[in-house]
């Protein structure tokens, strides 16, 4: 295919963003979807719809390449329709999905910028939606735990490492300690409930990762990962 070049600032390039954006309201509106509530992501797939447009003559997914072959995705793509978003609740360059993953992912912004600018406490829906997380940060374990303390939530934090690490320090407010040495024989005297919110974490985050999948792998339904460790948590800490 040959090469256009495309100028943004163009009277040609936004008339035709005009155009792609009715374009994907009407999409919106066919299918009874809902845009991502991260207006960045839409933008984003909007110019590069345009850019295919004007390029190659269709909208093609911006996120593939356009390879002129009949399997090319062309906006909304039938992967879309038929199976990311009737299975993920969104597709595959975000742009569009259900109505209710874009109101859980309202919900996710507003909890981050609780635990991340700790502009008020989290209320015990939030708290539901952050302790289920599969990778939680510093931040939000220490929101989860001020939680806690108040019976908002309910939760097992696990340290992975090993005793001397535990020795050396802690977090405060950690219940177990289950160390990777002895994981099976520990975890058998821990008496978790495969049932109940459990985060584990460790140094850096690599052991409680691993961790994490073996417990998922024996029936363990909700288990959290502390992603970069005790080393990024900045809450109190007890040795």
């Amino acid at each position: 295919m040959s090469t256009v070049k495309i100028d943004p600032e163009s009277q040609e390039f936004k008339d035709t963003l005009e155009k792609t954006i009715r374009f994907t309201d009407k999409v919106v509106e066919q299918f009874g979807w809902a845009y991502n509530p991260d207006q960045e992501i839409n933008q984003g797939i909007q110019f590069g719809l345009t850019r295919n447009k004007m390029m190659h003559g269709k909208r093609y997914c911006p996120c593939f390449f356009v390879t002129g072959e009949p399997d090319d995705r062309i906006c909304p793509c039938p992967p879309a329709i038929e199976k990311e978003i009737p299975e993920d609740g969104v597709c595959h360059c975000q742009i569009f999905c259900t109505p209710e993953f874009a109101a859980a992912q309202k919900q996710e912004e507003v909890i981050e910028e609780v635990v991340h600018e700790h502009s008020r406490g989290l209320s015990k829906e939030e708290c539901a939606i952050l302790v289920n997380k599969s990778e939680l940060d510093g931040d939000e374990i220490i929101a989860l735990l001020e939680a806690r303390a108040l019976g908002m939530v309910d939760f097992k934090l696990v340290d992975v490492r090993e005793p001397m690490e535990w020795q050396m320090g802690h977090i405060k407010g950690a219940d177990k300690l289950i160390p990777t040495s002895n994981f099976f024989g520990a975890l058998d005297e821990a008496r978790l409930s495969q049932d109940e919110n459990i985060i584990v974490y460790c140094h850096v985050g690599s052991r409680s990762a691993h961790c994490a999948r073996i417990l998922a792998d024996m029936g363990y339904t909700k288990v959290g990962n502390l992603s970069y460790g005790i080393v990024s948590y900045g809450g109190e800490k007890e040795s």
